[in-house]
């Protein structure tokens, strides 16, 4: 085969979970409570009242999985490990039943040739935590990093890839306009949250270097999204960088630069009374620079305001509405390849060339059709070829793009969107967790074997 896009000979291909999106077994072998227990057992913000206590069985079937890789190719697996699930409480003696579990699938990865990339922290911490505020409270960032230092300990002798956060813009600011922990003052409480977890990834990465494996990456993942206005008026430039400001410099100034974005700072401390940033906290995140970024990216905004007081109202000045002659996924996001070589580019540009990784990309279908006992998703086969040529174009002119990991390997627990949304190469049958090959994965798997597809 004579392929068209080549990538570089190692250039990572791999595929994306989380712990309390796949692994259910929610109580099983000491393992605590989390936030996402809590959320799904006494709330009704979760579609249809789904919830993660059996998910994807991958707590029990994890080397069925892990022969599901082998098959497609992988070359990495990105996951995230269970804080709850080491320490039941956030603190205290690490549980070891915990600890096996991940040192088995660890093992298998290897015994595979599969590369572990390893996300400590992917949104599910003990709700025990929540007691004293969770994020909003500095207390967490000590408790944060007593469990990293345990993960550090127990499986960096074989995990070289390491990823402190799962987007902070998700977990420590959306979630919280979203009501999940309750209260009131959401934006405020979220964006001292926001700082807190710089803090806590920056203590992390200086406890990593200073480990007894010190020789791997460690990087963070952030979900960034370019943005764009709906038409070019001073007003909408202005909610452009606003809206900028909070979905990526707020995230990525303080890593890169050791500062946040001045018009952001000035903004929020007018509005909600933000507390000042004390110097040292700046100090800690200049000094402890990133091996790596992980970006996830699954759309664009499209901003504008037609009055000056609309500008501090994010649900005015963000347009959900859908927008004529655009493509949009089956969870309303927007489709557009040239976004996401925009998003790449400036991150290169804006932040010195960094080693950036595609740690999510993908894309929900209905997945409802099947065909010889296969799952006919050729929307999504056309949505990866389609980003992939738009990473390769950014390759190609330079940009540090080390590898790509889809979001996901199966089909799994969407959040608030419980299993309503698909994202998987693999379909789940929840009532009898066969796992169904997609179409998709067939593709992925030729274009691993080929590092290349044609266009």
């Amino acid at each position: 085969m004579t392929n068209d896009i080549n990538f570089p000979n190692d250039f990572v291909w791999g595929v994306a979970t989380s712990s309390y999106q796949i692994e259910g077994a929610w109580k099983e072998d000491n393992k605590g409570e989390s936030v996402w227990d809590a959320v799904t057992h006494k709330t009704k913000l979760v579609a249809n009242n789904d919830n993660g206590d059996i998910a994807c069985d991958h707590y029990h079937r994890y080397k069925e999985d892990v022969q599901l890789m082998k098959k497609i190719g992988l070359k990495a697996y990105r996951f995230s490990i269970s804080w709850p699930r080491i320490f039941p409480s956030g603190k205290g003696s690490f549980n070891e039943k915990g600890i096996k579990f991940y040192d088995n699938l660890i093992n298998e990865l290897i015994l595979n040739n599969i590369e572990p990339f390893v996300t400590i922290y992917h949104w599910d911490h003990p709700s025990a935590l929540q007691n004293y505020g969770g994020w909003e409270n500095r207390q967490i960032i000590d408790d944060y990093l007593v469990y990293a230092k345990c993960l550090f300990d127990h499986f960096g002798d074989r995990v070289k890839f390491w990823i402190t956060f799962n987007e902070p813009f998700i977990f420590a600011l959306y979630f919280y306009m979203q009501g999940l922990y309750g209260g009131e003052d959401f934006a405020k409480r979220g964006l001292i949250a926001t700082h807190n977890v710089n803090v806590a990834h920056a203590k992390a990465v200086e406890a990593y270097r200073e480990s007894k494996f010190p020789n791997g990456k460690i990087g963070i993942t952030h979900a960034l999204s370019p943005v764009y206005p709906i038409s070019d008026t001073s007003l909408n430039n202005i909610a452009v960088q606003i809206i900028d400001g909070f979905v990526n410099k707020w995230f990525c100034d303080p890593i890169f630069k050791g500062t946040y974005p001045r018009l952001i700072l000035k903004t929020i401390q007018s509005e909600f009374d933000y507390p000042t940033i004390s110097k040292e906290d700046l100090c800690l995140l200049k000094q402890n620079p990133i091996d790596f970024l992980g970006i996830n990216n699954y759309t664009c905004f499209r901003v504008g305001a037609e009055k000056p007081e609309e500008l501090m109202d994010f649900e005015k000045l963000v347009k959900v509405d859908k927008m004529e002659g655009r493509e949009y996924s089956d969870m309303d996001q927007e489709i557009c390849p040239e976004c996401f070589y925009d998003l790449i580019k400036r991150i290169d540009n804006d932040y010195n060339r960094p080693a950036i990784y595609i740690t999510e990309n993908g894309m929900t279908c209905k997945d409802d059709k099947i065909k010889d006992g296969i799952v006919q998703d050729d929307d999504r086969i056309s949505y990866l070829r389609r980003y992939l040529r738009a990473a390769h174009n950014a390759l190609n002119e330079g940009v540090n793009l080390k590898g790509y990991f889809v979001w996901s390997l199966m089909d799994n627990f969407e959040w608030l969107h419980g299993y309503s949304k698909k994202f998987g190469l693999i379909k789940i049958d929840y009532k009898t967790q066969e796992r169904i090959w997609k179409k998709s994965a067939t593709w992925y798997s030729n274009l691993i074997k080929n590092n290349g597809f044609e266009i």
